[in-house]
């Protein structure tokens, strides 16, 4: 037990450094991507460096992720030790051959390893939603060394890992959505899915000012999402497209339609 026990804090010691790593990270790619904005670089390390920080964020994850894994596979087996042992005291305790106490500890032992297997189940699964809004950051930060080997193609399409942004060639108004609606349902002979149309009270509640925009529920790597992206551009209408779930920025994948909403100044 007490060997166990000294596994699950050493895991505990391990993440705590990968975490630091993360921050370390982080911090070194500010300062790179500061460092590359100053200096002339050449073609060929123009090229290759915007692969490094992608790879840096990459491999933290994957140790933070196994750093995870590990504890909750220690938990798991903890847990499933003290589910088996709650019938054989429950069994002790008719016989009265066990207090009342002690089948009151093997319950709470056995709530606690439960405990301990839904927290690092949930912060496995944040991992990559962390993971996700770290590279924003990054990309927003040092967009030079963030976005792909062609950045700016014709017609002001921005790609990033997390989104593709189109400007737009024209001035549109959420008052249009209805060619858009209508495009969609010819060509795919259902409604177009709107998830949020004008403001809406999750933008309320991020402080985002969406009065003029709609957000449409297909993800840019779909066909769906796909036709209608060139759709949009073809027709000038500004959009961006989050291929994934950014923690205060998007709930998952998603087409928002006009121009990017800003923070509402507050009153």
């Amino acid at each position: 037990m007490l060997m166990r026990q000294g596994k699950i804090q050493g895991l505990r010691f391990v993440i705590l450094p990968v975490s630091a790593g993360l921050a370390f990270v982080f911090f070194s790619l500010d300062v790179e991507a500061q460092g590359r904005r100053t200096e002339a670089a050449s073609v060929s390390r123009q090229e290759t460096e915007p692969l490094r920080p992608r790879a840096q964020l990459s491999q933290a994850r994957s140790e933070y992720k196994f750093s995870l894994e590990q504890l909750l596979s220690l938990y798991e087996a903890e847990a499933k030790r003290a589910e088996e042992r709650l019938p054989q005291m429950k069994e002790l305790y008719e016989q009265e051959l066990v207090t009342r106490r002690d089948m009151q500890t093997a319950e709470d032992a056995a709530a606690r390893a439960r405990e301990k297997v839904a927290e690092a189940q949930a912060q496995l699964k944040s991992v990559e939603a962390q993971f996700a809004e770290a590279m924003v950051e990054a990309e927003e930060s040092a967009p030079n060394v963030m976005l792909s080997s062609t950045p700016r193609a014709v017609g002001g399409m921005l790609r990033t890992t997390a989104y593709i942004r189109f400007g737009g060639a024209r001035a549109w108004s959420l008052s249009e959505a209805g060619a858009i609606k209508q495009f969609f349902r010819q060509r795919f002979g259902r409604a177009l899915p709107i998830d949020a149309f004008g403001q809406s009270p999750l933008h309320d509640r991020w402080a985002y000012d969406h009065r003029n925009a709609m957000d449409v529920g297909l993800s840019p790597d779909s066909g769906e999402g796909q036709v209608l992206m060139e759709y949009l551009r073809a027709s000038g209408v500004p959009f961006t497209a989050f291929h994934f779930a950014v923690p205060g920025k998007a709930t998952g994948p998603h087409i928002h339609v006009g121009l990017p909403s800003h923070k509402l100044i507050p009153r």
